[in-house]
């Protein structure tokens, strides 16, 4: 069962055109990972992202993110052309993603092929019985959104708002065309992305993928079925999600997605996170439900506050969830992201699950020598990472931990010869020696990155999911020394 991996955003592939996509640059990747010994590549969510470009915002549980549309492939399909790609500016560093110029130019360019599909005589509308009817209701969310001029579904006139029939036969009539582009759009993503992911599983290669536990509030998820959530009469959240004051931020983590109604859940036997689970098992092989410990207790924000300060804990659904999953699914490939302060009840819970939990060792240098993230305290049913996507890369990591915590992991490592710019190997040796059954590392510790390298600081706006691994950085000599390391601990 010893295995390893990699972590590394669909958005972070080189790639042509601005943002990494289902590309020849994916298909090279696996083949990387192939070569490098690994037999997992971790992802992150791949829905369409909302506010903030984080995929944790995303438009819709049930729908896929049209920046990952390759357009050289499109351009194989005869819908654009590559001049037309060509003339675009997707944004000049190879190294960030450029979101605004992504939406300026990406969308467009989309446009013109879903012109050029239906001129070939295809019919959005015959093909929409392909797709889900969670996925074709987001595609008609999405042109009411552009109807309404980009507007959360809160500020739109009130007949759609609360999709009243009369409103809703009438917006599908007037906006047709511009449903039948999202539906295109989907169509297109799962194609690609099915492609993909079947080339993966020949190479031996399984996806990670993430289920984050809350949906944005600007979503085809809160506005299709308010039901399913603490909102007031009129739509408006009654709280907010996040979580207190922890090691990321002093004044907690303000969230702002919609909270459940566990107790309408429970009485539809969980439908609707039957649907969630089944539609993320057809996207990854293995899941990775974030935030797990909100199943047990979440954290309760009154709406309105500025920060999450002020919060309750409630209790979630626990076992029972999960006991129902089990019952229709069978065994779930399931990873639990139980990080932060873990009560007895949250260790329960996922003891009852049997999932393995995740064990992160930028958490574990504390000099008081305690914490439960140090390797000798894990057992073999856990995976064990470096860092994640929210985490400083080891090297900057290393760099600004307190001089006692640094002298404590060179005790433990016993390492205190090591230069710098070899740092982050000790840590990686650490994690792929452990006794965790799966070790994943993200790139940027393979490559060494130092603090240019995150991929998103928590309860922060405006630097986050930009970061991209630029053509020709990994080289054959480093792909040679993780396959080395993979052999070496027993994990090829």
């Amino acid at each position: 069962m010893r295995k390893c991996g990699i972590l590394l955003p669909v958005s972070s592939l080189p790639s042509k055109y601005g943002i990494g996509a289902f590309s020849k640059e994916a298909y090279e990747w696996i083949d990387l990972l192939k070569r490098a010994g690994q037999h997992y590549w971790q992802i992150l969510p791949l829905g369409p992202t909302g506010y903030g470009d984080s995929p944790y915002q995303s438009f819709s549980s049930f729908a896929g993110n049209p920046y990952f549309i390759d357009l050289e492939e499109l351009v194989r399909e005869d819908l654009i052309s590559a001049t037309q790609c060509d003339l675009l500016n997707f944004g000049d560093d190879a190294s960030s993603v450029n979101y605004e110029k992504i939406y300026e130019n990406r969308y467009p360019l989309l446009k013109q092929a879903y012109v050029s599909w239906k001129e070939k005589g295809n019919s959005a509308e015959a093909i929409s019985e392909t797709l889900s009817e969670e996925t074709v209701w987001y595609c008609f969310f999405m042109a009411l959104k552009d109807h309404f001029q980009g507007k959360s579904w809160i500020h739109w006139e009130e007949d759609i708002r609360l999709k009243k029939e009369e409103a809703v036969v009438h917006y599908k009539k007037l906006l047709a065309d511009e449903m039948g582009f999202y539906i295109f759009l989907q169509i297109k993503f799962w194609e690609q992305w099915k492609k993909l992911k079947a080339y993966a599983g020949e190479q031996g290669i399984r996806i990670i993928g993430d289920l984050p536990i809350y949906v944005a509030f600007d979503s085809a998820d809160a506005w299709g079925h308010p039901e399913l959530f603490q909102f007031d009469e009129k739509g408006y959240p009654e709280a907010v999600a996040g979580c207190p004051p922890d090691a990321f931020s002093s004044t907690g983590q303000l969230w702002g997605n919609p909270l459940y109604r566990w107790d309408y859940h429970k009485e539809t036997g969980y439908e609707w996170w039957m649907k969630r689970l089944e539609y993320s098992f057809c996207l990854y092989d293995t899941v990775r439900v974030d935030h797990f410990r909100g199943f047990d207790e979440y954290y309760r924000v009154p709406a309105g506050r500025e920060d999450a300060m002020v919060g309750t804990w409630e209790k979630g659904p626990g076992i029972q969830l999960f006991t129902q999953l089990k019952e229709r699914f069978g065994d779930l490939d399931i990873i639990a992201e139980d990080l932060g302060f873990l009560t007895p009840s949250v260790l329960d819970l996922l003891s009852e699950t049997g999932f393995p939990g995740m064990k992160v060792l930028e958490f574990a240098f504390d000099a008081n020598g305690e914490s439960i993230y140090l390797p000798h305290n894990y057992s073999k049913n856990c995976v064990v990472y470096t860092g994640t996507h929210d985490n400083q890369t080891l090297k900057s990591w290393y760099e600004d931990i307190s001089e006692a915590d640094r002298n404590f992991s060179r005790r433990y490592l016993n390492n205190y010869n090591t230069p710098y710019e070899e740092i982050h190997w000790d840590f990686i040796r650490l994690a792929l020696a452990s006794v965790a059954n799966l070790a994943v590392i993200p790139v940027q510790d393979y490559l060494g990155t130092g603090r240019n390298g995150r991929i998103n600081e928590p309860s922060t706006l405006g630097n986050n999911w930009k970061w991209r691994l630029k053509p020709g950085e990994i080289t054959e000599d480093l792909v040679l020394k993780c396959r080395e390391l993979a052999l070496l601990y027993g994990r090829k």
